[in-house]
């Protein structure tokens, strides 16, 4: 067996138009999904040492315009996504876990007050401490 072959197959697979044209069953297309990095924020641990809480983050935006906005604000939003995801790290309490739901509410408001119109969804990855 060739490992190039195993390489090159997935990707030739990937850039033919029919396979890329047909989205996988029920997710969103690949054109309305914007991904931003993974946010880190650090967390204190009960032995006094530092912890990393990870979030991935990404919003699905189906109007095209919104969408456009969306991608050319990134680095706006992912300043902002960088400050409540430290926030909520700050306010942890050793040997607890993160309020997804209040960090995520955040999240999303945040990134409607930046777009200036509700219409991109916000869609959580992971939330881990480590």
């Amino acid at each position: 067996m060739h490992r190039r072959a195993l390489l090159i197959a997935p990707l030739a697979l990937a850039a033919t138009p029919a396979m890329a044209s047909s989205g996988g069953g029920g997710s969103a297309p690949a054109d309305t999904w914007v991904r931003y990095p993974t946010i880190t924020g650090m967390v204190a641990r009960g032995d006094g040492s530092r912890g990393v809480l990870t979030v991935e983050a990404g919003v699905d935006v189906a109007d095209p315009a919104l969408n456009l906005r969306a991608r050319q604000s990134q680095p706006r939003i992912r300043a902002v996504f960088n400050i409540l995801v430290q926030r909520e790290a700050n306010v942890l309490l050793p040997g607890r876990v993160p309020n997804v739901e209040r960090l995520a509410a955040q999240l999303q408001s945040a990134t409607n007050i930046i777009l200036g119109q509700r219409g991109a969804k916000l869609l959580l990855g992971s939330v881990v401490v480590s």
